[in-house]
């Protein structure tokens, strides 16, 4: 008898402090102030990522399977290595990330799981219509950041460890070269930012051509001047929480929507958005990359 009520107390006790955790991870919930929010449903999700969701993809994505699965998806701005640290801070159910070194490591150090592929674009270096580093002549991009490095041409980072940070410094290194100096400008702003502000300061800069496209009509002062090289094609990956790690999470949505975006009916959608508003799709499906 007296076994059985220790088991019973030990059994509350896990219930109650699991009732705490959930209130306590609800009243966290509350507090995050979204950048927007798709659907009506009761259950949730919470994605992190840059472009797809300043751009529209995520919401693209998100309201089809929304309305199917009766739930919402929260969308928190981050870029690719926010969005990581966010997931491994336990404050989001997924990311949509282009930082494919930075999520190999997620998964090998087991706190990230189901890294799936998703889709990609690429990486346009714009710049001065007059291109005073001739990087347009490149033969590769390790070829036009040397010349941009050697005219000390003015150069704009994001400088914020995102994906497309992220790349630009392992072209740099690639290279051999470590960026400094009065010409290597640092924002510490997302990609529609920074890309206007290179407009602006009559720079180049290497942005997506997603984020290129649908700012285009706002830039006065650069344009594409490299474009091609392997190297600059940007793939996207989307990884959710390990399970047993993070058991607060809402693994089962977020798979199911992670399932969806790789499905025939989610790759469709990738590969055609933006297309009636823009001329030309903003984003390539995932059967022209590999992992």
């Amino acid at each position: 008898m007296k076994k059985f009520k220790r088991i019973s107390l030990f059994l509350t006790l896990i219930f109650i402090i699991l009732v705490f955790s959930l209130s306590l991870n609800a009243k966290e919930e509350e507090k995050v102030k979204y950048n927007a929010v798709y659907g009506k449903g009761g259950a949730s999700i919470t994605v992190a990522t840059g472009s797809p969701g300043a751009l529209g993809l995520l919401k693209g994505l998100s309201d089809p399977f929304c309305e199917q699965n009766g739930c919402r998806i929260n969308w928190i701005k981050k870029g690719s290595g926010a969005s990581l640290e966010y997931m491994k801070a336990g404050k989001c159910d997924l990311v949509m990330v282009h930082a494919p070194d930075a999520e190999k490591k997620a998964v090998q150090e087991g706190w990230a799981a189901h890294r799936t592929l998703i889709g990609s674009n690429e990486f346009y270096i714009v710049g001065p219509k007059n291109d005073p580093a001739k990087i347009i002549n490149a033969k590769n991009v390790k070829e036009a950041y040397s010349r941009i490095a050697g005219a000390k041409a003015k150069f704009y980072s994001r400088g914020d460890n995102s994906g497309t940070h992220q790349k630009e410094m392992r072209i740099w290194r690639t290279a051999g070269i470590k960026p400094s100096g009065s010409w290597y400008l640092t924002t510490n702003a997302f990609m529609g930012p920074t890309l206007i502000k290179a407009d602006k300061g009559k720079g180049y800069f290497m942005t997506d051509n997603s984020t290129y496209y649908v700012k285009n009509a706002q830039l006065k002062n650069i344009v594409p001047l490299f474009k091609g090289d392997p190297l600059l094609i940007n793939i996207y990956h989307a990884l959710i929480p390990d399970s047993v790690k993070y058991p607060l999470r809402n693994e089962k949505l977020a798979l199911k929507f992670v399932k969806f975006v790789a499905s025939s009916a989610g790759q469709e959608i990738f590969r055609n958005f933006g297309t009636q508003k823009y001329g030309q799709p903003l984003y390539k499906d995932s059967r022209k990359n590999n992992p």
